[in-house]
């Protein structure tokens, strides 16, 4: 049995109580966050012996969007700038630039043993974006979004790293912070379709996405994307995404009840996999006994996802290096 859950584990080091626990549980995959990164050589023994304690391949997730997100970094790794100010100083070639900077960041991931990063962001942003999501995003209209968002996704894959849009179907009009509350969306339903939905919509190809808890009132005056069965209908049926639908972090606080309560939800309305962040075992064993085997419908979309994995395509890292900062004019870095 295969867990519908994605599991981050507490340190730098599997204790031997996680391990007991992960080979029995058999999350689908893990994530991983600052508290789990030290040296290069120290994170690839920790996905070797993530991946040792399930007894498979299993995905490993990472948010390395850049700027304030970006789990790895000095002294042993890029500290890239935040995607939109990148964006804004691109010039005419700043798809060419968010291609290459991504394939770089695959790069780096793919030597840790990290092979699924959890971008690109297809959220549009707006004057009154929350700052904990504006600088994150590419741009405020969604045809620049969308391209950039696939430049970044195409830059992943030819690294053999999978991507995962975020936050479907559009995070961009929130002005708190889902972390700490729950945004409400009260903008008509033709204008989310036109403008914050396209980019979701234009990448629905790609393998994975994440939801948003976010309450889009044109739609469901209750209920976060999240935990709506109408949100992730128009997801999959208008949008067109029929990729694995992981949730957002079901332990932020946007969400309503317990985190059993918050997982039945989720998979109710049509999540495939519930992604549990902080660590913590006694909430990770809640999440394993409510979230159960991922199965059917679910089960045949994580293969697929899977399957979707490539080998990284040849590419000579200091000649990307040296045309993106030609790009950037020499700033490259944050």
């Amino acid at each position: 049995m295969t867990l519908a859950a994605i599991l981050g584990c507490y340190g730098p080091r599997l204790s031997a109580e996680e391990r007991d626990f992960f080979a029995d549980a058999q999350p689908w995959g893990f994530i991983l966050f600052r508290r789990n990164l030290e040296t290069p050589d120290q994170v690839r023994r920790l996905t070797d012996a993530l991946r040792e304690a399930v007894g498979r391949d299993a995905p490993i997730l990472i948010d390395q969007e850049g700027g304030r997100v970006q789990r790895i970094g000095p002294p042993y790794w890029r500290q890239w700038l935040p995607p939109l100010e990148q964006m804004e100083k691109g010039g005419p070639d700043r798809m060419r630039a968010m291609w290459l900077r991504s394939r770089i960041i695959a790069d780096e991931l793919l030597a840790l043993g990290i092979d699924v990063n959890c971008g690109p962001m297809c959220d549009v942003a707006e004057a009154g974006t929350h700052p904990f999501l504006k600088d994150r995003c590419y741009g405020s209209d969604p045809e620049t979004v969308t391209a950039a968002a696939r430049a970044v996704a195409d830059g992943l894959q030819a690294g053999g790293v999978l991507p995962v849009m975020k936050h479907a179907p559009g995070h961009g009009r929130s002005h708190v912070d889902s972390h700490l509350d729950l945004p409400v969306v009260d903008a008509a339903g033709a204008e989310l379709r036109r403008r914050d939905f396209a980019p979701f919509a234009a990448l629905a190809d790609l393998p994975m996405a994440m939801t948003a808890h976010v309450v889009y009132e044109a739609f469901d005056k209750q209920a976060p994307a999240t935990t709506s069965a109408t949100m992730v209908g128009l997801i999959r049926d208008e949008i067109g995404f029929s990729g694995l639908l992981m949730t957002d972090d079901i332990s932020m606080h946007a969400l309503a009840g317990d985190l059993s309560a918050r997982c039945r939800a989720a998979l109710g309305a049509g999540c495939d996999v519930i992604l549990h962040c902080n660590g913590e075992l006694d909430e990770m064993r809640e999440v394993a006994e409510v979230s159960g085997a991922l199965d059917g419908a679910a089960a045949d979309r994580a293969r697929v996802a899977l399957a979707a994995r490539r080998a990284p395509q040849p590419i000579d890292i200091p000649a990307a290096e040296a045309e993106l900062a030609s790009l950037l004019d020499g700033r490259v870095y944050g």
